[in-house]
């Protein structure tokens, strides 16, 4: 994914503020790349290299402790985050279907983020609702039986939300404007 501009200087700072805590020894690249991401919200390839560096350890070491433990993301988390549920009662309801209705709609697979950062698409394991299933987790908000159409409505109310933010903003910017 592409960094954003000015993001590569602040991953740079933020990453070398988490190492000046820690020591310089192998045991350490577990605790240092939990802090960067709970700090950055996913685990950036220049935070990465960075680690290696500090550690003295080949950069493939840190991607393949990344990539072993599933609590550490690539990608960055999008400003709202989709969670499809894959437990058996959401899977046997249509879980699967519904996971491939986002990926085909968002242009993404799960774990990836979409290029502007508007969206995430994960594969959580069970979310407790197997009455209401196939459950996604939309931000925090459980949504219930969801089918492709519902998955299309979901999207659809993103982009009546941002449109009507965006007509917003263009009012307040032409009322600013007019009172010069």
């Amino acid at each position: 994914m592409e960094l954003l501009p000015g993001e590569l200087e602040q991953i740079q700072r933020d990453t070398a503020e988490i190492l000046q805590h820690h020591g310089t020894e192998r045991r350490e690249l577990i605790p240092i790349i939990q802090e960067i991401q709970e700090k950055l919200g996913y685990l950036p390839k220049p935070a990465m290299e960075q680690v290696a560096r500090a550690l003295d350890i080949p950069e493939v070491d840190v991607y393949s402790v990344a990539t072993f433990y599933n609590q550490f993301r690539l990608n960055p988390p999008g400003k709202h985050q989709i969670k499809v549920c894959m437990g058996t009662a959401c899977h046997m309801m249509g879980g699967h279907i519904v996971m491939d209705s986002f990926e085909r709609r968002l242009e993404i697979k799960e774990g990836e983020t979409t290029p502007d950062r508007e969206f995430s698409l994960e594969r959580v394991a069970c979310v407790g609702c197997c009455a209401l299933a196939p459950v996604v987790v939309v931000d925090e908000k459980v949504e219930a039986k969801v089918s492709p159409i519902r998955v299309d409505g979901i999207l659809l109310t993103f982009e009546i939300e941002k449109s009507e933010q965006e007509k917003e903003q263009e009012k307040e910017q032409q009322e600013g404007g007019t009172e010069e």
